[in-house]
């Protein structure tokens, strides 16, 4: 059975269960749940017979075995009990609820899932499989799904671009379902697993991937992800930590660091008040490691990511526009970054291709380099690929031949051989060279920088076909709310902290 049609064959069955009330991100998780007990009763049988640390009276056969009420509250009892195991198991499993209230659908959904031999499955079937019920996941915009799912063209440009090699640690400080993991190991896989020696499989398979994701569900879907792609094992401590990445400095160093940190400009903390009341404030994380201090999420990334680089260690980040123009703390992360990292290449992304609305996206290519006086950076490579470029999620998505120009101008490996396309000649050309003297002279060091002209502001003829417009209309009002949010949210805060606005005095008597 290919994947598609796997995928098929189980998310058809989700749309029995929505007329209950379970939404597609409650059915992927009871997936998970199911899916990988009935692997561990595999791998427990012949000719594995592994010791999986399933306890007999809580494994797959114990569900099968019971029907009716009984079944739903064995299977309430079975997902709290092995909450508590040790390694991936456990992590699997934590907090895990059952959401599928019917339990004559539940019996269905296992008998689904029994009738296939998960373990005898090429794991490119399984790992397929289990992206495409993520993608399908992302594609509901109501459940706010799709901030997790970044899409899968441009994770494969960036990796790339970047050429992940053996024998080397990879980062993703907001993993959400592991999308950059599976591709840097696809890319490995691909290119260098007829040379690699077992140790080096070894090491690919168990110490390669490291991570943080915060929400319990994203985490878990990333865990059974990487598993399904023969990625860590049934036994294996995970290397994916719960822990919000931003809160600490992280000792390990990394060689890679791909990323597409969570949208949202401020970083809030939900507090409870005198009057039992919850409120949300600002947190900002003070870090000595940090260039600055601020609330802004998205700067914080890129301060933490930096300081997860090994020398000569490569990153490739997704990040909203703001990081490249805001002023204050903006400014200081930009010119630092420039100083201490070579920032070679910034991708502007066009608005259509995220399952977030409103989002304008750039990816950021920096390399870790020592400490020296005089700045790494000599000069920013910029790829416009937005302007007069018009994509939408369900008629023209994204995809891997859209970004192939940009990874040839790039030259991955060969960054000395750049050849800019644009020139006075050529002044549509999307690949251009700007100085780092022509950048620090720009007001904020500002990296918002665009050349090219649009041309439906004066050419009738090459305006897009209305629900083109109409969707990147839709675009720019989430980007304005989301803006306008973040303005309401300050305000909010700066009344809260002070008493006098707060009463609605002057102050005058």
């Amino acid at each position: 059975m290919n994947a598609e049609s796997l995928v098929s064959k189980v998310w058809n069955f989700c749309h029995m269960l929505r007329d209950d009330g379970v939404s597609y991100g409650d059915y992927l998780e009871q997936l998970t749940y199911l899916i990988f007990l009935k692997m561990a009763d595999e791998y427990s049988r012949p000719p594995w017979h592994r010791d999986v640390g399933i306890p007999e009276w809580y494994n797959w056969q114990s569900l099968k075995a019971r029907k009716g009420t009984e079944l739903e509250g064995h299977y309430i009892e079975l997902l709290r009990q092995l909450g508590r195991e040790r390694g991936m198991l456990g992590q699997i499993f934590t907090k895990a609820q059952n959401k599928i209230q019917d339990p004559a659908k539940l019996a269905r959904l296992i008998d689904l899932i029994d009738a296939e031999t998960w373990v005898m499955l090429d794991a490119e079937v399984k790992g397929d499989m289990y992206e495409g019920l993520l993608e399908r996941n992302a594609q509901d915009t109501k459940s706010g799904a799709g901030q997790y799912f970044t899409p899968r063209p441009l994770i494969r440009a960036m990796v790339e671009c970047v050429r992940p090699q053996p024998a080397r640690t990879i980062c993703d400080p907001a993993c959400g379902t592991g999308g950059f993991f599976l591709a840097a190991y696809d890319y490995i896989k691909d290119h260098h697993m007829a040379e690699m020696t077992a140790e080096e499989k070894q090491a690919l398979k168990h110490h390669t991937f490291y991570g943080n994701e915060i929400v319990p569900s994203a985490r878990r879907m990333c865990l059974m992800n990487l598993f399904l792609h023969n990625i860590g094992d049934i036994g294996d401590d995970p290397t994916i930590s719960p822990t919000d990445a931003l809160l600490a400095e992280n000792p390990r160093r990394h060689d890679y660091v791909l990323a597409n940190p969570p949208f949202g400009k401020k970083s809030t903390l939900t507090i409870t008040n005198e009057a039992g009341e919850q409120e949300r404030e600002e947190f900002e994380y003070n870090r000595q490691d940090f260039w600055a201090t601020t609330s802004n999420k998205q700067l914080n990334f890129v301060q933490h990511i930096r300081t997860l680089l090994k020398e000569n260690g490569q990153a490739a980040v997704v990040v909203p526009d703001n990081v490249l123009f805001e002023g204050g703390a903006g400014e200081t992360v930009r010119r630092k970054l420039m100083e201490t990292t070579e920032l070679h290449t910034i991708l502007r992304l066009p608005t259509g291709i995220f399952y977030a609305h409103g989002v304008k996206a750039n990816v950021l290519f920096f390399d870790g380099r020592p400490g020296r006086a005089e700045p790494w950076t000599d000069a920013v490579w910029f790829y416009d690929y937005r302007t007069n470029i018009h994509h939408t999620l369900k008629k023209k998505p994204l995809r891997d031949e859209h970004l192939r120009e940009f990874v040839e101008c790039y030259k991955p490996g060969e960054r000395h051989l750049r050849e800019e396309t644009w020139s006075e000649d050529s002044p549509e050309g999307r690949w251009r060279r700007y100085s780092r003297e022509e950048v620090f002279q720009r007001d904020k060091t500002s990296l918002d920088i665009f050349w090219l002209r649009d041309k439906s502001l004066g050419d009738l003829d090459n305006l897009p076909e209305p629900d083109d417009i109409a969707e990147e209309i839709i675009e720019n009002l989430e980007s304005g709310l989301e803006s306008f949010r973040s303005v309401l949210s300050a305000l909010q805060s700066d009344t809260e902290a002070d008493p006098i606005r707060r009463s609605g005095s002057h102050g005058v008597e």
